[in-house]
This record gives C-alpha cells, sequence and structure tokens, in this order.
C-alpha cells in the first residue's frame, strides 16, 4: 500500500500465504469435490489480523490514505463482495466451500497490494477506480469460470463430438464413473442437463451393496425391490474417498453384497413394479436428500448406466479453480475486466 510509504508491507507480504492453501483447496474440489470448513479458520484469523494492521497503519498516515485506500475498498469488500456470497450461496449458485472461500477473501483482501520484483511492480495493471482487491478477484474468476465451458466445446470440436452439452461435458467409458465426480448428462429419452448426480449414484450403490459392474451384470435381477438387502449398508456421503464403515452386525458391504439378494425372476417379459431398483426406498431411508436427487431421476440414470457403454458426464465447475486462477490472475496483473476500463 502506497500510504505505509513501501512496497510489499508486511500486511501484504503475509497475505501471499493465502496462495498455496487456495492452490491446495483448488485441487481437492477437483479430486474430491470436498473441501473441510476448517481450512478456512486460520485464513479469516489472519485476514481480521491484517485488516486491523492495515488499518492501524491507514489512520496513521492519515489525509486521503485512511478513506480512499482503506475506508472506502474494506466498506465494499465486505459490503458488497460478502452478501454476494451469502446470496450465491443460498440460491444455489455456489456450494459452501466457494462462499466461505470469497467470505475469506473479502477479509483477507480488501484493499490492493503491491509487490516488488527487481523494477516491476505487481498487479501490473493499475489499480481500479472501485479499488477492492476481492472484487478483482472475484471478477477474474468469473471471467475464467465463463471461458472454462468455450474451451470445453473446443475440445469436444476438435475430438469430433458434436452435441447439445459439449460446452459441459464429455463422454466417458461406463467403468470410469465409480470414479468421476461430476452429474450424468443422459436420460432414457435423450441428452440432457439433469442427470442423476454421481455421487448420489455412489450412495445408492453402497447403501445397496453393489457396484455398478453387479448392476450392470443383471440388471433385470436388480430393478426387482423385493431384491433389497434386509440389512442396508452406510451409504456414505458418495465422495469417491469415502470410506466404508462396516455394518453394525459386522457384515460389510462387499462380502454380503451376493447374499443380500435373492435369484434373478425368471420371467420373460421384465415385470412392473411399484418401485424400481428400490429408488424410493434408497430417498425413505437415508439421511438427506442424497444432493436433490429425485427417484425418477435416480431410476432414469440407473437405466442408462445398465446398459450403454459410454456415457456423457459434466463433471460441473469446481468453482475454486477459477477462484485460485483469478487470485493469481489478480496478484501478477489485476483486474482482467475492469482493468481495462479503468
Amino acid at each position: 500500500m502506497t500510504f505505509a510509504g513501501a512496497i510489499g508491507t508486511a500486511p501484504d507480504l503475509l497475505r501471499l500465504l493465502a496462495v498455496p492453501v487456495f492452490a491446495w483447496t483448488a485441487y481437492r474440489d477437483i479430486e474430491t469435490r470436498r473441501v473441510s470448513s476448517t481450512v478456512w479458520i486460520p485464513l479469516s484469523l489472519l485476514g481480521a489480523a491484517l485488516l486491523g494492521w492495515e488499518g492501524w497503519l491507514a489512520w496513521s498516515a492519515g489525509g486521503e490514505a485512511w478513506t480512499y485506500e482503506f475506508l472506502i475498498p474494506t466498506a465494499i469488500s465486505l459490503g458488497l463482495v460478502v452478501p454476494i456470497a451469502y446470496l450465491f450461496w443460498w440460491f444455489g449458485g455456489f456450494g459452501g466451500a466457494d462462499a466461505k472461500a470469497l467470505l475469506v477473501l473479502a477479509v483477507l483482501f480488501p484493499t490492493f497490494p503491491e509487490y516488488a520484483l527487481g523494477p516491476v511492480t505487481f498487479p501490473l495493471a493499475e489499480t481500479t477506480a472501485i479499488g477492492t482487491f476481492s472484487f478483482t478477484i472475484l471478477t477474474n474468476a468469473v471471467l475464467v469460470g465463463i471461458a472454462l465451458p468455450l474451451a470445453l466445446a473446443i475440445r469436444n470440436a476438435a475430438a469430433g463430438r458434436i452435441a447439445p452439452v459439449m460446452f459441459v461435458g464429455w463422454p466417458v467409458s461406463w467403468d470410469r464413473i465409480p470414479e468421476t465426480h461430476g452429474r450424468l448428462l443422459e436420460t432414457p429419452a435423450g441428452l440432457s442437463r439433469g442427470g442423476l448426480d454421481l455421487d448420489a449414484l455412489r450412495m445408492y450403490l453402497r447403501w445397496r451393496g453393489l457396484s455398478l459392474a453387479d448392476l450392470r451384470d443383471d440388471p433385470d435381477r436388480y430393478r426387482d425391490p423385493s431384491t433389497l438387502p434386509a440389512e442396508t449398508n452406510p451409504p456414505t456421503d458418495g465422495a469417491v474417498t469415502a470410506t466404508v464403515q462396516p455394518r453394525s452386525d459386522g457384515g460389510t458391504l462387499e462380502a454380503d453384497a451376493d447374499d443380500a439378494v435373492p435369484e434373478p425372476v425368471a420371467d420373460s417379459e421384465a415385470p412392473e413394479y411399484d418401485d424400481p431398483w428400490g429408488a424410493d426406498a434408497f430417498l425413505d431411508d437415508i439421511d438427506g436428500s442424497a444432493y436433490g436427487t429425485t427417484p425418477e431421476t435416480l431410476r432414469e440414470g440407473l437405466e442408462v448406466l445398465a446398459t450403454e457403454e459410454t456415457v456423457w458426464i459434466s463433471p460441473g465447475t469446481p468453482f475454486l479453480v477459477p477462484v485460485f486462477a483469478g487470485l493469481v490472475i489478480a496478484l501478477v496483473y489485476g483486474d482482467l475486466l475492469l482493468g481495462t476500463l479503468f
């Protein structure tokens, strides 16, 4: 900050500790779609301490430094970025980790930092008229998030994969589904943006004591809700890395899967069931909503995965990835949008 009479003040330098943390959270978001809330607590405390320190430096400098270089940017950061993060979380636009990341950034980076590397000063672009660094990170993240679907569509087009969902997903082999996060983009009626959440699929399979390969080997058998195990298994939270706990009776998911299912029905024609695949029973039995999955969505997803060799899935955009990219771009260049306009 210029009011401290130096480039690369102690508060600004300490803020760089956030970069490796956000890199790690972006990696975790890609690999597991899970980021522990505890990761944000140290950054929040650090941000609050640095905010007070910087405020004291600005107050000591007096004049315009306090008002224009600290007070106004901080007010915008806490009064605009924080409500944006909360509202997007409230309406489902962000996950909990995404909202917490933006809340942390609002506290940690309210003002524009300055860093010197030889004769070069970063960020390269001039401070915007708004002067709020957390808002710069947010706008950069949004622009990166917009660019990702375009890059995905170009990738699909280059591979000859032309489809209405080419901007949001790509085709994968069915055997990759158990280790993939995202959403199925297919139903028996065709491609759809509202398909089955793959975390919910893993919850169902673990609850029932099946693998996807088991289900594909004999889908007619497992459509019958009477083949549900008498003692179901913990569904976990659907994460790829989730640990399956043993049942209270000492059984395990893998060991009792075959024993829990009777022989298949030998009818020549597929019978009609009140609850195909036991979808209603699954959702009634578990705690929570399985990521908003309905019985119909679960059934449609299972019908597709029971027969198709390749399916379209959307990995979604783990928003912590654009946030991390937005942070790095902001530190190196500045604001991709407003930095070119103001």
